[in-house]
């Protein structure tokens, strides 16, 4: 849940109020389930006394546990894409994709944190599972900004990502500075897997990046352009402006694996090409 930012709490108080999905409390969320379209196979599966008011609590639990079994199962673990099948061997990439590849394991550094290597089920995750703090732009579009309910610092809340959380924690605390505005790296399956062909997605973890080519050109670039004078600039608009916006967090940016990988536009287009190669549903 999002419970706020530590710094803003310590000079405005704790905010009074958990957030979960935009959601005011667990409350809320089971009404939402169990009012849902999929809310008799809610019950299906764990009995209809689980949307009983006086189930609140136990509901929540079960619909996380839903959510986890969800996310374990073969439906949401495939290993169904382009990539997969050519490791099996039974499709060939065309050159743009293998050329995409090789940069990701070499000169875009990609693969030090979306690793290739096979997973304890023979699959590459393409995550390390750690937490990084890549300098992502803060989101002018982050409704959160405008939650006056949750949110009392308005624009000016940053999302402090694990460091926020660990200082939440009385045995983890003293190591949240050491960890402000680091994020959980995802994994690059399904990055640019969509319902549509115009669909359009958001990546990083407030969606800032609406292109997979924005991205790959801004961990190319990060740290040879200039800062937009605009702290909210748009994705569109630091490109057409040829900068790019203050990181949300500026203390314990990763400077090492992305911010000048000399990658000529090309070379971003070829990595770009590749990852549209992670899409389950491929039929070789």
């Amino acid at each position: 849940m999002k419970l706020g930012n530590p710094a803003a709490d310590q000079a405005q108080g704790p905010f009074l109020n958990p957030l979960e999905q935009a959601l005011p409390e667990p409350a809320a969320v089971v009404s939402r389930v169990c009012g849902g379209s999929y809310g008799a196979l809610f019950r299906q599966v764990w009995g209809n006394h689980v949307c009983e008011p006086n189930s609140v609590s136990d509901a929540y639990d079960k619909i996380a546990l839903s959510i986890v079994a969800f996310e374990a199962s073969h439906e949401s673990n495939a290993f169904t894409s382009k990539y997969d099948y050519y490791l099996r061997g039974m499709v060939d990439l065309t050159h743009e994709e293998k050329k995409g590849l090789n940069l990701f394991k070499s000169k875009g550094k990609c693969a030090k944190c979306h690793v290739l290597d096979s997973g304890s089920n023979g699959n590459p995750l393409l995550t390390d599972f750690t937490y990084d703090n890549l300098g992502v732009p803060r989101n002018p579009d982050n409704p959160f900004y405008a939650q006056a309910d949750f949110n009392r610092l308005g624009d000016r809340w940053i999302d402090l990502g694990l460091g926020e959380f660990l200082a939440s924690r009385r045995d983890y605390h003293q190591s949240a500075p050491a960890n402000d505005g680091k994020q959980k790296v995802p994994t690059l399956r399904n990055v640019d897997k969509r319902p549509h062909e115009g669909f359009t997605k958001a990546y990083t973890h407030n969606g800032y990046f609406k292109s997979l080519k924005g991205i790959v050109h801004f961990y190319n670039t990060r740290d040879t352009k200039p800062i937009c004078v605009n702290p909210f600039a748009t994705e569109a608009d630091a490109l057409a402006q040829n900068c790019w916006p203050a990181p949300e967090v500026s203390v314990n940016v990763n400077n090492q694996e992305l911010g000048n990988l000399h990658l000529t536009e090309d070379q971003e287009d070829a990595i770009v090409t590749f990852l549209k190669t992670l899409s389950d549903g491929y039929q070789p």
